[in-house]
Formats: structure tokens, sequence, C-alpha cells
């Protein structure tokens, strides 16, 4: 018998070898048909896989996140098998899960070229597929039967793979006529897949690596229900209407340029004061808290990433070194603000008295980003983190990250992200290769996180290997208006910086101590939060937000005079505003306002010069009645305090 230990710690005895999805019988027999998945000890297994040593488990449907993995990464294994099919002779890169839906890297047989026309056929194959019920069936293999397996097969991407994979560890999964190399897990059968919809296709280089050949990319999205397939369809058409990239252009907000480079954004004046007012918005709240503001270079010693660690973790993926004249001496784009600011920290002695030292700085930094990866402003190669970092005693530290929480939950308060979740990121449990610092600062690192959360009765999730190379952090999930998760602000514990930069402040016992380092980015990126934000609100920013607050429309040019006064006023009340002067309909020049999501139109005509007065609109709300002046700067101010009262 063995002891399972479910997630309210009760414990319940089983014969060894029971599966997941006989504990899910024993417990629910309606329990048993919505399970999908079972995580065993953290790692996510087959409801099928006989568990045989004691052991703490969690029960999936498809509901969870573990859940749709698994329901997905089986689709994935559906579509490679329909394809094959289809298409003999195809050779499979990866075909993964991922956070909405699957796709696979193929590379099609005997010259066939796949395109969107064919994805139809491809989904019918998939559905016929399913219907038979073939179980998903797990194989322990050796690396040389596996080898001997694929290049029987001529798969010569799966041999890369392979060749990558100690022998003892891998694992083959089968359905119908389709075996893959994979580590699992899996449905048990195909027939749990009841709606499929595969949405385009794309080009991906193998590996990533544009030097490779470049395969054919099929994304797809599977659910147990039609329904659920159909909201969701739903839902991405919703998201169309809400790309930042097309709102990005309509609003005039942003631009790219192929002669600039691909993922290096181009800020348009509007665009320019909707971020600087987010700064400026941050900077007041970092005041309050005694942050002070600093700037850094764009560019580094090679020898400064080095001493953090950033270049043995990020060289491959950071733009190369910048040679000098200097024979030996290299720069490089900076990766990350924090070691600047460590530099910062060391330009003179400090005491315990003058911790924490809390400094800030909206600082540009460069990674390079795949062409491939890149994707409007949630990826880009160069993007301005709102970053901070508060060096503090260790007495000090839990009180210091209680304090960024705070301001991070007002600012999520006021941007109307009131859903949620946190994630405490830790370590993997076992594996600590890439990982730096010692054992005894990571274990003050992350109690000092979990205590700080339990502290602010927060409802955290923790995932394992999710931490920093340096140190464990609290992320922070935000669901925008149509239900996708963003990981938004993160917060850092860091005792491992300030050893490597040898940071010191003298104590109250005149002797000398390491400070610890708290690493954080409320909004993570300014590039990416304004992505998320343009398609949260679908472009029609908070007043106290939005570039332009007002419009000024005249019915007619005998009014264009009075129109031109009402401006005048406006901008002297430091409202932002504009007039639309053109020869055209009332109508249209109402229509084509709102297209430009302005919160506020003013109706300017023979009734309101006569009297001062304006007729008020309001975004999606129409007429708010007529005004005077003086009304309408008191009204607007109002309700500006009002969405960024404390």
């Amino acid at each position: 018998m063995i002891k399972i230990t479910f997630p309210d710690n009760s414990i319940r005895e089983y014969e060894s070898g029971v599966s997941g999805y006989d504990i899910a019988r024993s417990l629910s027999n309606s329990l048993a048909k919505d399970v999908v998945a079972v995580s065993v000890n953290n790692e996510i297994w087959d409801t099928t896989r006989p568990i045989t040593t004691d052991a703490q488990i969690k029960l999936h449907k498809f509901d969870d996140k573990e859940g749709k993995y698994t329901f997905w990464h089986s689709s994935a294994h559906l579509m490679a098998e329909a394809l094959e099919a289809l298409y003999p002779g195809t050779k499979f890169g990866i075909g993964p899960a991922i956070d909405n839906g699957f796709y696979y890297d193929v590379d099609p047989g005997n010259g066939a070229v796949i395109t969107d026309a064919d994805l139809v056929k491809i989904e019918e194959k998939m559905k016929d597929l399913a219907k038979e019920g073939l179980p998903f069936t797990r194989k322990a293999i050796s690396k040389a039967d596996v080898t001997k397996f694929f290049t029987q097969k001529g798969d010569e991407y799966k041999l890369e793979l392979i060749n990558e994979l100690e022998d003892g560890s891998i694992t083959l999964y089968e359905q119908g006529n389709f075996t893959d190399l994979c580590r699992g897990p899996h449905l048990p059968d195909t027939r749990a897949i009841k709606a499929i919809k595969l949405l385009n296709i794309a080009g991906a280089y193998w590996r990533g690596d544009e030097k490779r050949k470049q395969l054919t990319r099929i994304y797809g999205v599977s659910f147990p229900k039609q329904k659920m397939l159909d909201d969701h369809l739903e839902l991405l058409e919703q998201a169309k209407a809400r790309d930042h990239r097309k709102l990005g252009k309509e609003l005039e907000l942003f631009t790219f340029s192929q002669t600039v480079g691909q993922g290096l954004p181009l800020w348009l004046p509007k665009g320019t004061a909707l971020r600087e007012r987010l700064q400026d918005f941050l900077k007041q709240v970092q005041r309050k808290y005694g942050y002070e503001q600093v700037m850094t270079p764009h560019i580094g010693h090679k020898h400064l990433y080095e001493t953090s660690g950033h270049y043995a973790k990020y060289g491959k993926d950071s733009f190369q070194p910048i040679t000098t004249p200097q024979e030996g001496e290299e720069y490089l784009l900076k990766p990350m603000n924090c070691p600047h600011h460590c530099e910062i920290y060391k330009t003179k002695p400090r005491s315990y008295r003058d911790l924490p030292m809390r400094m800030a700085e909206f600082g540009t930094v460069y990674r390079y980003e795949m062409s491939g990866e890149l994707h409007g402003l949630t990826r880009v190669r160069g993007f301005t983190q709102d970053d901070a970092h508060i060096f503090c005693r260790p007495d000090q530290l839990k009180d210091e990250f209680k304090k960024v929480i705070d301001i991070i939950l007002y600012i999520f308060r006021i941007l109307d992200f009131n859903d949620f979740t946190t994630q405490i990121s830790l370590r993997n449990k076992t594996d600590h290769s890439k990982y730096i610092g010692s054992e005894e600062n990571w274990e003050k690192a992350e109690t000092a996180i979990l205590e700080a959360t339990q502290e602010k009765g927060m409802n955290t999730i923790i995932e394992y290997g999710e931490a920093a190379f340096y140190g464990p952090k609290l992320d922070f999930m935000v669901k925008d208006a149509l239900g996708r998760s963003w990981q938004l602000g993160t917060i850092q514990v860091d005792y491992n910086l300030p050893e490597r930069f040898e940071l010191e402040y003298i104590g109250s016992d005149d002797q000398k101590h390491r400070p610890v380092m708290i690493h954080r980015a409320p909004f993570g990126s300014m590039e990416r939060f304004v992505a998320v934000l343009i398609e949260h609100t679908a472009g029609k920013f908070p007043l106290w937000l939005a570039p332009e607050q007002v419009v000024v429309l005249p019915i007619s040019e005998k009014f264009n005079e009075y129109s031109e006064k009402v401006l005048n006023f406006l901008n002297n009340c430091d409202i932002r505003s504009l007039i639309d002067l053109r020869n055209e309909k009332i109508g249209k020049k109402i229509r084509e306002s709102e297209l430009k999501r302005i919160p506020y139109l003013l109706i300017v005509g023979e009734k309101e010069a006569n009297e001062g007065t304006v007729s008020v609109r309001k975004q999606s709300e129409g007429d708010q009645g007529s005004m005077t002046l003086e009304e309408f700067s008191s009204f607007i101010k109002q309700e500006v305090a009002k969405q960024i009262a404390e």
C-alpha cells in the first residue's frame, strides 16, 4: 500500500501501481470523466501512469493550466498523425502546447507545401482520428534504440534532439500510426478531443536559428466541447479588433521601420505623450515611497556584465560586443540596469543609517530577440524598464518587499487591472545548476518572499524552477478585458549581486555587512505595458491618460471663431484639446472623433456661441447636456482626480 496526499493535506491509502484515473474514480465517477492529467510530486503525469510510491498528487481538469497543457499537447500529436497520413514522409520538429493552443513545426515530405487552404482538410482528418479513440501509450526506450528508430524513419530533426538527451531518461509516445519522441503527459486517448480549429500557418526556423532550414509551423486549438471552441473563436475576433499593432497605427501611437531595424519601436508624438504620462504617474507614486531617480548609459563595459553574471546568462541572446579602437576593450548594449545601479551604490561608503536606498530609472535595455519571436510592442529588441533597485538591511527586507507590493496593487487599481493572480517563482527543487549564489542566501531570499506575501494576506501559487538566476521573485499575472493573462509587475529578492559587486555598509556594530537587493518593475517594460493597456482598454484610455482628452466640433464654419475661444480656454486649463475645423457635416465629425477614442466631444453651434456654453458628448455614452466652459473644466478636473485618487 502507498499513501497518497491530496491538496487539502488529507491522506488515503491505495495499492501500489494505482493510476491518477483510478484515484479520481475512487472519489467520484464524474470526476474521473473530467480529469485529464495528474500532478505527482509537482510533476505532470498521464492519468494512466502507475504510481508506485508515496506521493502528493493533484488532479487536473481541462480548466486547469496543467489540464490545458496536457489536452493541447495531445492535440499537437493528433495533428502530427493527421499530417503524416496526408503527407507521407513528413519530418517533425517540436510540437508543444502554448498559452492558447498548440503548434507543430514540420517539414512536409516529397516537396509538398502546406498552405492555409489545406487547414480544413487536416482538421477533418484530425476529427476522424479523434473519433477512433486512439490510446496514447508511453514507452521508455534506450538512446540506442530510439536513435535506430528515427534513423530508419529518416527524421534528422528528432535525431538532433535525441543527441542532447541522457540515456535512461528517454520516452516515446504512440497513438494510432504515429510515434513521437516525447516526455508527455498525454490524455488517455483521443476521444476527449471533440472540437478542433487550425488557425494559421507561419514559417519558423529550426531551433530558432535563421541559418537553419525554415519549417512550416501550424497553429491550432482544441476543446472538449464545441461551445468552448465557439466562445474561444469569438474571443479571438475581439482580440483582433483590439490588437495593439492595429490600434497603435490607427491612433498614431507608435510605428516600426525596417530601415531603423526590426524590434526597435519609434514612438510618435501621441504615443510619447501617453508613455510620458505613465512615467510621470509612476514617478509621483515613487516619490511618496522615498525613491530617487537616476540615469545610466545605454552601454557598459563587458566586464560589468561578466561581474553580474548577465554576460554568461544572456550573452548569446544579446547584441554582440562593441569593440573600440583600444585593443582588447569591449562594450555591450545594456541588457539590464541592475549592474549600473550597483556601481552607483558603490560611489561612496554607506552606513546602516543610509539604508534603505531606493533608486529608480526608466532605463532602456537591449536583447537580441530572433526575428521570428518579435511581436509588436510585446516582444522587441529595445525596451524601457520601469526599473528600481532597493538596497536594504536584512531586517528591512520584508517591510520593503511589502511596500513594493502596495505600489503595484495601487497601480493596478488605478489602471483597472483588477483580475490578477500572484506567482512565487522559486528554484528548481533538485537542479540548482542554473542559479548563482549560496544555499544559505537562497533560503533566506525565498523565506522572505513567502513570509511577506503571507503577511499581506495574498493568495499565491508557487512555481518551482521559475526563479531568476540570481534570486526568487513574485510575479503578477494580470487578466485583461478578454480574460487573457499577462505577466506584468515583478519583485525579486537578490542576495547574490551584492556579493558579486562586493557591496557593503557599516552596521551599528561598526562592522562591514552586505546589503540585500530588491529588483522591482511594476509595469515590467513600458513597451509591453502600453501594448497590454491598449488591448485591455481597446484604445479607450482613461481620461487622465488619454493623449487627447477633448475635441471641439463646430457644426459649421460660422462658429469657428467661438470654437477657437473654447480651445484656448481648455488649453489654458491644462485640458488636452484639439479642434476639427473641417467643412464637414457634424455627424461625420462625431463618428471620426469617436473612432479616434477621444473621451469628450464638445459640439458648438449658434445656441452655444450665444450662451457661452458647449454641448457635451462622452465617448460611447452620448449626450451629457450643456455646460459653461467653467463648469466643463471643473467637471473634467474632478473626473481626473477621481480616477487617480489613492
